[in-house]
């Protein structure tokens, strides 16, 4: 018998003013944060996740915990890392595929143009 867990709910946030990107992942009853740089303090973290929660991204029980429960909730997990960023090897290869592509019609385009530019009895 195979169960099928449905998929997390994975919500991202741009914060251009302190260069940072937020990933948020709800699994079960575990949320979990994942920040490209380390630039949220104590407080805007624990007023982040109220947001969430106000907004609907997060549980709402999570918006009403004190300060100090929220920081020792051991469901809320905040993590530094921007490996969610790196790119599909299939991405990766498809765009390889492209310029190359490009850069081959673009060579024989421009060798095209320089011999009828340089064909004698033009």
């Amino acid at each position: 018998m195979r169960i099928h867990l449905p998929p997390p709910r994975v919500f991202e946030f741009s914060f251009p003013q302190l260069d940072t990107l937020l990933r948020v992942e709800e699994m079960d009853s575990r949320i979990v944060i994942r920040a490209t740089r380390d630039t949220f303090s104590e407080q805007r973290k624990l007023s982040f996740i109220r947001e969430l929660a106000a907004e609907g991204f997060i549980p709402d029980e999570l918006r009403w915990f004190s300060d100090q429960r929220l920081r020792t909730e051991s469901n809320v997990h905040w993590i530094v890392d921007h490996s969610w960023l790196a790119l599909s090897p299939r991405m990766l290869a498809r765009s390889r595929r492209f310029m190359i592509g490009f850069i081959s019609i673009a060579a024989v385009g421009w060798i095209a143009v320089m011999g009828f530019v340089f064909w004698p009895g033009h």
